[in-house]
């Protein structure tokens, strides 16, 4: 998971935990690596995550939180940052107080999805309490949730004055979509789709580069999600996705790839 190439930088590598030991043991291994920023999950709503007590879990304590970090940005070299979501469930929204316990805690910057745990990804983001959010911090307010397009990346820039975004599944199958927020935020202008053509001609330097890594039969598994992803949208594409689902080999799936042309 701490695999990387080269070219990664400015390069950030997240931890989870919510036991004092462990994430120093975490942070340990983590020393021999080099790397620009260590965020730390305090946003993840996995069940499995949750049920231990970390990632989201921590939002229903914010002290532990605060605690936590301190001890991970006294053990770091480079900035600490942290991820959270806007609380627990809607009724527990305590974005505000946990982000200004990590500001306490040391951290160099909030990452903050708009969600609360019990949303997941499914509801509205709440542009609303990461404005607030951000209006108490004196660290920078990165802000997350529903950046799809130029257009959304901006509408979140406009509603909470964050500092930066991030960009998560919006690039799902849509490496092209830094460049269209950029152009949008630049000359509010919208670029046009890339060409079938272009986004088959990424398909196979994608797959090939998963293959590269994992080798033939895994890397051709694991991109069967990404081929979901790159033909959302097409019409009539169920069929062939049913069929690239079952795809073992490169040429079984370099077939699906070129059939969507």
């Amino acid at each position: 998971m701490l695999s990387t190439a080269p070219k990664d930088k400015p390069l950030g590598i997240q931890i989870l935990g919510c036991e004092e030991k462990y994430i120093l043991k975490a942070l340990d291994v983590l020393s021999t690596y080099k790397f620009d920023i260590m965020d730390f999950n305090a946003a993840c709503p996995a069940k499995k995550v949750v049920r231990r007590g970390e990632g989201a879990a921590l939002l229903k304590d914010p002290k532990k939180l605060n605690k936590i970090l301190k001890l991970v940005v006294k053990n770091s070299k480079i900035p600490v940052t942290v991820k959270m979501r806007i609380g627990w469930d809607k009724d527990s929204i305590n974005a505000r107080e946990a982000a200004l316990y990590a500001q306490d805690a040391g951290v160099s910057a909030v990452f903050i999805h708009g969600r609360t745990k019990a949303q997941e990804y499914g509801g509205n983001v709440d542009y609303a309490v990461i404005a607030k959010v951000k209006k108490a911090l004196s660290i920078p307010l990165i802000a997350s949730g529903d950046v799809f397009s130029g257009e959304s990346a901006k509408k979140m820039f406009n509603e909470t004055n964050c500092d930066g975004l991030v960009i998560a599944r919006g690039s799902f199958g849509n490496p092209w979509i830094f460049k269209e927020i950029k152009e949008f935020l630049k000359t509010g202008k919208l670029l046009p789709k890339p060409a079938r053509a272009k986004v088959v001609k990424i398909m196979l330097e994608h797959l090939d580069a998963s293959i590269a890594f994992y080798e033939e039969r895994n890397g051709v598994i694991l991109f069967r999600k990404f081929f979901a992803w790159y033909t959302k949208g097409i019409r009539n594409i169920r069929p062939l996705r049913e069929k690239s689902s079952r795809a073992k080999t490169r040429l079984e799936m370099e077939a699906m790839i070129n059939l969507t042309l």
